[in-house]
């Protein structure tokens, strides 16, 4: 954990998050907040801010079993669909501004991470084959979700 906390907070998730299932350290727990990110070890705990103005949501798309979340923990949080190839779109619904339009997929973990700006709500839109996923985010709040679960594909059209 020491060797963590001395990493840029950005690296440090996206560590944690990308971590292969069978290399993920059990030892050293996290939890993702809006507002910073908590790791913990043998009763240690260290708090490490988000950068200004941004914060890290993940999204699992699932075809038939999910968990409930409300902070992300990348260290235990499995989402179904592990390594998939899929196509995420995030638009903010105030402004338009696309924050995502892009083919990728889901960590070893089975979610998807990506960085987004503070205080705005925004539809997010996963389409993997012929099925969808969508659901409407905020990060206007410390307290809203960082592990979005939520998101049953269903076939499109």
């Amino acid at each position: 954990m020491k060797e963590l906390s001395r990493t840029d907070v950005r690296t440090v998730i996206d560590r944690l998050d990308r971590a292969p299932i069978s290399e993920r350290n059990d030892a050293v727990s996290a939890s993702i907040r809006t507002d910073r990110v908590v790791l913990s070890e043998d009763g240690d705990q260290i708090e490490m801010a988000m950068p200004d103005g941004f914060t890290y949501i993940s999204f699992a798309p699932y075809r038939s079993q999910t968990h409930d979340c409300t902070f992300h923990a990348p260290s235990s949080c499995v989402g179904e669909l592990r390594n998939t190839e899929l196509h995420l779109t995030i638009t903010d619904l105030a402004t338009g501004e696309t924050y995502a339009d892009e083919q990728t997929r889901t960590f070893d973990n089975g979610f998807i991470g990506v960085w987004l700006p503070r205080g705005i709500t925004a539809d997010v839109v996963i389409v993997i084959g012929d099925s969808e996923a969508r659901s409407v985010i905020s990060t206007m709040n410390e307290e809203d979700p960082t592990c979005i679960t939520t998101m049953p594909l269903k076939k499109r059209g």
